[in-house]
């Protein structure tokens, strides 16, 4: 909520994908907020219910809730198509549920000693970007989950951290 649709309009033009404007925790913060793939999109508890009703009416996605202290959800899981890569912080439960509605294999793991995996990590169905000091057998293994080649990258002048 609150993007310009002139704007929205040629992101899904550039991007060729359609958009939908939508609040999650009557904030504005999508990415962090949320997790999805394909096949679902999980919201934190403290989505509204009018949110929760709007994205499952409007996608035709397994639409879930993910009841977990921890509400940036975009900061501690990183997904794709074929998996996720999940905090540590997060309860084997959580885990199950994230599974379920994302419909993907998970692993907990820490990535270069960070707990935000998907802070860390950002993938799609392409590829995947990782933090500079990931450890290569850490790679190998994401990779192998993702079904994806993932490159080390950073940001911040090239400067590692979160």
């Amino acid at each position: 909520m609150g993007f310009a649709k002139t704007k929205a309009e040629k992101l899904a033009k550039y991007l060729k994908v359609d958009y939908l404007f939508t609040s999650i925790a009557n904030t504005r913060l999508i990415g962090a907020l949320c997790i999805m793939n394909n096949k679902g999109i999980l919201l934190p508890k403290t989505a509204y219910q009018n949110e929760y009703d709007f994205i499952k009416k409007e996608l035709d996605l397994e639409v879930g809730v993910l009841d977990s202290k921890f509400t940036a959800l975009g900061n501690v899981i990183c997904a794709n198509d074929k998996g996720a890569v999940v905090s540590p912080w997060l309860s084997k439960e959580d885990c199950q549920t994230i599974s379920d509605v994302l419909g993907v294999e998970t692993i907990q793991k820490k990535i270069a000693g960070f707990n935000q995996t998907g802070v860390v990590m950002v993938a799609n169905n392409s590829g995947a970007a990782i933090h500079p000091e990931a450890d290569e057998e850490d790679m190998k293994t994401f990779s192998n989950l993702l079904g994806v080649k993932i490159e080390q990258s950073s940001i911040n002048n090239g400067i590692p951290g979160q």
